[in-house]
């Protein structure tokens, strides 16, 4: 990719869409209304809309190194809260993909700089789940499930949110846990059962 070339192609992509539609960008501009919100990985492979086959307007997207959520961080937070209580969107996925260059990271003993924090919390989902993880002999398999397993915890971070909450509680929000095949373009939910993860950690986390 040239560099130069991107204000050629933003001129053909506006061409192109006038010709579909002449309304494309009147209608783009008069708002948006997402039913989705895409927690995603920064990975420059790892596209939000085009996996899913959707468009400009259709997805809400927070995207970092691996599709991470933490309480702590005020990005993510205010992503949340804005797609939750203000474009109340209907499903909240957090999207995680295989070769995931962050998780292969956590995955190492060297020091990493200003990542080490930012990796800690991948360490301690390996830490959580160290007896499955330990047991899976073959490497590629283990870097797999720890992908899947940090898609979960994520999840959960998420489900102990009072924003998260209360819109299960009163419009039946849906979280999901999903991974991008990235070798073969599938995207696979992981079929988390949150509702069970809830109840567990519930005296702890759980709002009236």
């Amino acid at each position: 990719m040239k560099l130069k070339n991107v204000f050629d192609n933003n001129k053909e992509w506006i061409k192109n869409k006038l010709e579909e539609d002449s309304a494309y960008f009147d209608k783009l501009g008069s708002g948006q209304n997402p039913e989705l919100l895409f927690i995603g990985c920064s990975d420059s492979r790892v596209t939000a809309e085009e996996l899913m086959g959707l468009g400009p307007g259709d997805v809400f997207v927070h995207r970092n190194i691996a599709n991470m959520f933490m309480g702590t961080d005020l990005n993510a937070m205010s992503v949340v809260e804005y797609a939750v209580s203000h474009l109340k969107v209907k499903h909240v996925v957090v999207c995680g993909h295989y070769g995931c260059g962050g998780v292969k990271a956590a995955m190492q003993s060297a020091d990493l700089g200003i990542l080490n924090p930012w990796l800690r919390s991948i360490r301690d989902v390996y830490r959580l789940h160290n007896k499955e993880l330990n047991a899976i002999e073959d490497e590629v398999r283990k870097y797999e499930r720890l992908v899947e397993l940090n898609v979960q915890e994520q999840c959960v971070n998420l489900i102990k949110t009072a924003a998260i909450q209360k819109a299960i509680r009163d419009r039946d929000l849906i979280v999901h846990g999903w991974v991008f095949d990235i070798h073969s373009g599938k995207l696979i939910d992981l079929k988390i059962d949150f509702e069970k993860i809830l109840d567990e950690i519930r005296e702890i986390y759980h709002l009236d």
